[in-house]
């Protein structure tokens, strides 16, 4: 009895090529597979089953326009439902480094499609003729880069930085009224509150998301049908209109049909655009990680203002010692993000004549930073936000002992005077309020009032108190 044999012999305009028995795609497939060997890096979950929902919109638009029979785009939509729940996944094995346009990536979702709408469904399609009917790589991956980022802005990242919001909120209110030192230039400074200091975070997260929310209704506005080169040629007028309305109802998002296919085929400058808004929200994370680190140093020789959480060991060789952790992952993700941005738009730069020719490395950039940033603010407001403790003792004794109280003398004895008694107070390691009644004609009861800490911040005023 002979062996069953390991390959098939598959066969495309080029000629025949030697496929895996077990692979559900075909000949282009498997050339793009030989020809491209550069990493590691593949196309994320999220953009192939967006590809596969593109797949099955043109399949049922096709239909509903009486370009396809009906058992055919039946066939490729349940095809394409199979991997939207999640299977065959591992049948998408290509390089992100392939032909700029995406093209092996297109073909290797119209092979699986069709290998799957034989085997499952006794169905034969043509990956060319019925798959990618009306459509081409040229609109298709652009289509796809702008589905798969609204759905993961969407449906990811935005729930996640809105519920960051509400952890610094919650804190925001819960340290309103407990004051400490501030700082510039990393020195002492007027006090403010931890109220006043998380308030300033929050504000931050929420300016960056809405201007990213309001960036979502261009992401929308799809270049699908305007196929090789924005012409629209080999497909019917009424497709993008219908693939519009078709894909809005499949995905549960509101997308639109792009006001010039040229420009959307052509130019990659929505994506420059919205990685533009994932570099602030990277900014403003980093700000809040790098934050919460000076706030933790110590315990002893740092700062010490307040303790994160202890989640793991923090030295091979230093028993006892703590990091922060959550903090320091956060910053390498805001610095990949920052890095894919660069990425992003020297890839846009590369829009020649009538189509961008580093579709997958933007789109693999573009995707990773949605994710990293997602997973990073949920990190950082579940592990970190919600979880710090303050070190009431130490930022008490800190802002007591603190000269630039003395700020608050300046409209009643001059800044000149006010400097020698911060000064005065800082070489002789004692308190602002003592060196004051030596020094000036005032009262301490009167001092107490003008020194108060909480007072100087302004914080019940801010709250209406």
């Amino acid at each position: 009895m002979g062996q069953i044999p390991k390959h098939r012999i598959e066969q495309d305009s080029m000629g025949k090529v030697r496929v895996a028995n077990s692979a559900l795609y075909g000949a282009q497939t498997q050339r793009a597979i030989d020809n491209f060997n550069i990493s590691d890096l593949k196309f994320s979950k999220s953009f192939i089953q967006s590809l596969a929902l593109v797949k099955k919109t043109a399949a049922t638009v096709n239909a509903e326009l009486g370009l396809l029979d009906q058992p055919k785009a039946d066939a490729i939509a349940q095809a394409a439902d199979q991997i939207l729940a999640g299977k065959h996944l591992t049948q998408f094995p290509l390089d992100i480094f392939q032909t700029g346009s995406g093209t092996s990536t297109n073909m290797n979702m119209n092979e699986v499609l069709t290998t799957i709408c034989r085997r499952d469904f006794g169905v034969e399609v043509h990956p060319n003729d019925h798959v990618n009917l009306g459509q081409s790589s040229n609109d298709v991956i652009p289509t796809t880069i702008q589905v798969a980022s609204l759905t993961d802005l969407t449906e990811n990242l935005i729930p996640a930085f809105n519920q960051l919001i509400e952890a610094i909120d919650h804190r925001t209110n819960e340290l309103m009224y407990v004051a400490k030192t501030g700082r510039t230039h990393l020195m002492d400074a007027m006090p403010l509150t931890f109220g006043q200091e998380l308030s300033g975070w929050s504000s931050q997260i929420r300016s960056a998301l809405i201007n990213l929310e309001d960036f979502t209704l261009s992401l929308a506005a799809l270049p699908q049908g305007g196929t090789a080169v924005g012409t629209g040629v080999n497909t019917d007028e009424r497709f993008a209109e219908c693939f519009a309305n078709k894909i809005s109802d499949f995905s549960g998002h509101e997308f639109s049909v792009s006001d010039n296919f040229f420009r959307g085929l052509s130019s990659q400058d929505l994506s420059v655009g919205l990685s533009g808004h994932l570099r602030v929200l990277a900014v403003s994370l980093n700000k809040i990680a790098t934050d919460l680190r000076w706030m933790n140093s110590g315990p002893l020789a740092g700062i010490a203002e307040i303790e994160l959480e202890a989640l793991q060991p923090g030295s091979s060789i230093m028993p006892g010692k703590v990091n922060p952790v959550i903090p320091e992952a956060v910053s390498m993700a805001c610095a990949q993000v920052i890095g894919n941005d660069a990425t992003i738009t020297v890839g846009a730069m590369s829009s020649n004549f009538q189509l961008n020719v580093m579709l997958p490395v933007i789109a693999y950039n573009l995707l990773q930073s949605i994710e990293l940033l997602s997973n990073s603010a949920t990190h950082l407001g579940e592990l970190g936000i919600r979880r710090f403790s303050v070190n009431t003792g130490n930022v008490t004794e800190t802002l007591a002992s603190n000269p630039i109280l003395a700020t608050a003398l300046n409209p009643i004895i001059g800044y000149e005077q006010a400097a020698k008694i911060a000064k005065l107070a800082y070489a002789s390691n004692r308190p602002v309020i003592d060196v004051a009644v030596e020094n000036t004609d005032l009262s301490r009861d009167e001092l107490e009032k003008l020194l108060n800490p909480m007072h100087l911040t302004n914080a019940r005023r801010d709250n209406g108190e």
